[in-house]
């Protein structure tokens, strides 16, 4: 999968940029707030749904216009898409191949990327809601069927949440069951995300940091100990039975899928507690690169991989044992960088360079 292509227009600070990024890697230089991440977070957004930055529409337009709009050329599978995302205030219109696409799964698998950037790894020290939120991302980029049920579990606990603020709570039950069906769906594909991405992470976390530590991800369900849906949905059904004094008293659905968390273990001891600055951003970055691989095996080829301020996020010993791997494998890669570093470019061949500035790009070579 390659990005062959890019035209961003009016989006963020960017007003006008054309390029034809190189094949392998691509650097692009700058001082901070020039638009940097602006570009990685453009790309990102052709083959997603939503920011991997942010929620609200009106903060990707240019101050002062209606719209933004990006646009790309791109080959997968020897066969090349044109996607156009046109982005307002009140949503977005995407079209491939000049046709326009009214459902994710037209969208879904067309570009995939993977982005690794300093908000990433300051999730490990966060709370649960932030390490929920990239759960439910990636878990999305390579399984189209988990939007859906999302999307409805999100709906069903909205209208249950309505029924308990209420004083006439006729129905509750019903909701509690549809509830009860989706998050075991939900909670079941979150598995086995999570059991495919664990066997990965070690040998990923090992190259990085090029140490002994053993890595692993663990997602234990508040409530559930099984893996098979039926037996999830009874369990759930149980969650919310022995919360539902609680949920009365506060109006809200205080256990479920939409309240678990993710944990990140290095030794057998939370990574939280545990684990120096350079452990969790070498963590996070395994986990990436799992992701990248889970997403090969899925379609077939590899996604994109986005890497933003890595002057900042790696040492220069992750630094080159990140490079020396990525030569191996036929990835296209965004690096973002404050400076235009000899290091960075020794060990990255085929190296395409822009200078990035006020949100205005300036090829430097190859």
């Amino acid at each position: 999968m390659r990005l062959c292509s890019l035209a961003v227009a009016d989006f963020r600070n960017v007003h006008s940029v054309h390029i034809e990024p190189g094949e392998r890697f691509n650097l692009l230089h700058g001082l901070n707030g020039q638009g940097k991440t602006n570009l990685l977070e453009a790309i990102y957004l052709l083959g997603s749904p939503r920011s991997f930055r942010t929620s609200r529409l009106p903060e990707l337009i240019r101050h002062g216009e209606r719209q933004a709009q990006i646009q790309g050329t791109v080959e997968s599978g020897g066969v090349e898409n044109r996607l156009r995302l046109v982005i307002e205030a009140a949503g977005r219109k995407v079209e491939v191949d000049g046709k326009a696409v009214h459902k994710a799964s037209e969208l879904h698998g067309k570009l995939n990327s993977v982005v690794f950037s300093p908000d990433d790894t300051g999730m490990v020290r966060m709370g649960p809601e932030s390490r929920r939120r990239y759960l439910d991302r990636a878990v999305y980029m390579g399984d189209i069927g988990y939007l859906h049920c999302w999307h409805s579990y999100q709906r069903i606990i909205k209208q249950r949440n309505h029924l308990l603020k209420s004083s006439d709570r006729t129905g509750l039950d019903i909701w509690t069951e549809k509830l009860a069906d989706t998050g075991a769906e939900v909670i079941e594909r979150r598995l086995k995300f999570v059991a495919v991405l664990d066997d990965k992470l070690q040998k990923y976390y090992a190259t990085i940091a090029g140490g002994s530590e053993t890595s692993r991800l663990s997602y234990q369900p508040d409530g559930v100990s099984s893996t098979d849906r039926e037996i999830i949905r009874e369990e759930l059904l149980e969650l919310f039975k022995r919360h539902q004094r609680s949920d009365e008293r506060y109006g809200t659905t205080t256990a479920g899928p939409h309240r678990d968390d993710l944990t990140f273990i290095l030794d057998e001891r939370p990574l939280k507690a545990f684990g120096s600055q350079g452990q969790q951003k070498s963590f996070v970055l395994a986990l990436k690169m799992a992701e990248m691989d889970n997403l090969h095996d899925t379609f077939g080829e590899a996604p994109l991989l986005l890497l933003d301020d890595m002057s900042s996020e790696l040492d220069a010993r992750r630094n080159n044992n990140l490079m020396e791997f990525l030569t191996t494998r036929e990835i296209q890669v965004f690096i973002t960088t404050t400076e235009r570093s000899p290091a960075l470019l020794a060990s990255a061949p085929h190296c395409t360079v822009f200078h990035v500035e006020n949100g205005n790009l300036t090829f430097e070579g190859s």
